[in-house]
């Protein structure tokens, strides 16, 4: 009962910092499972199984407050469903040790990107509003999906990234359709799964642990991302991706850093990314101030 509890809890946070960031739950999740001992292609399903319901929820909570493009939802999601069922089908085979570190330098670009774009510059408004093509949500669907099945999680650290750098779209949208998205990519991962594996290796109740306190946590982080001004939003979504992924490249093989190194990279990185917040929030109030005064000069004068 006791570890039931406490997955109940981790879906809640989970999809607390999903809904309101677009990503992490996956990550979360099937991180916490691998400690447990879960043979991977197990955490996965279990993840997604939970997602379906999540997801679903997510989904409609954000389309109530507004966050979601129907367009980049069919555009993406189609690709990303057919991405994660070839990815479900081939994870027991698949060796994700070379690949890992490769996805995370570029996903730790973006971060880098992204971040630096929001904190100093706001929301970037000469591309807002402007079409996203199909040549470019498709690539992009099939990848992180494949990538979300046999990593347990990556349709949110790839897809979110990667539209809020176009800068066509506002940060709570880009977050509202990744989530609403990621419906279809669990459905289809999860199907992958139970093809290839049957049910072997799931435990149930711990998905339904995972997806009810997920349920309760998505209206909370759909109606917390309308709250949260976009400057601010994206910065914060760019510093848990390069926290999210140098944790990576730091436990791969490649650099195979030790704890001591581990946590003083991790103090430098929590460092920068709460100096990006405060300057990314004084940045956003000096510019709503200056709204209000302009505002206040163009009102005409009573006599």
């Amino acid at each position: 009962m006791r570890t039931l509890i406490l997955l109940a809890l981790a879906g809640l946070g989970a999809q607390l910092v999903d809904g309101s960031l677009g990503m992490a739950y996956g990550v979360t999740s099937t991180t916490l499972l691998l400690a447990m001992g879960t043979n991977p292609a197990a955490a996965s399903a279990t993840v997604h199984l939970a997602e379906i319901g999540t997801t679903l929820m997510s989904g409609a909570s954000h389309w109530r407050f507004g966050n979601v493009d129907w367009k980049v939802v069919a555009r993406i999601g189609v690709p990303g469903a057919i991405g994660s069922f070839l990815g479900a089908t081939v994870l027991s085979s698949l060796s994700t040790e070379v690949a890992e570190p490769v996805m995370s330098l570029i996903l730790l670009g973006l971060g880098l990107y992204v971040m630096s774009r929001f904190t100093f510059r706001g929301l970037p408004k000469n591309q807002l509003g402007k079409p996203l093509r199909k040549r470019f949500l498709t690539p992009l669907g099939l990848v992180a999906g494949f990538l979300d099945a046999t990593g347990g999680g990556g349709w949110g650290p790839v897809g979110t990234p990667a539209l809020l750098a176009s800068g066509r779209m506002e940060p709570r949208k880009v977050i509202g359709s990744v989530d609403t998205s990621e419906f279809l990519v669990a459905v289809a991962a999860s199907l992958g799964f139970l093809f290839s594996l049957g049910s072997q290796g799931l435990n149930w109740g711990w998905v339904l642990a995972f997806l009810l306190g997920g349920l309760v946590a998505a209206p909370i982080a759909a109606w917390l991302v309308r709250l949260v001004p976009p400057r601010v939003l994206g910065s914060a979504v760019g510093g848990v991706i390069i926290v999210t992924n140098v944790r990576t490249l730091l436990k791969s093989d490649w650099i195979g850093a030790s704890g001591s190194v581990s946590a003083v990279v991790y103090v430098l990185l929590y460092a920068v990314w709460a100096a990006a917040l405060t300057y990314s929030i004084r940045a956003y109030r000096q510019e709503k101030a200056a709204e209000g005064e302009h505002a206040a000069g163009r009102r005409p004068v009573s006599a």
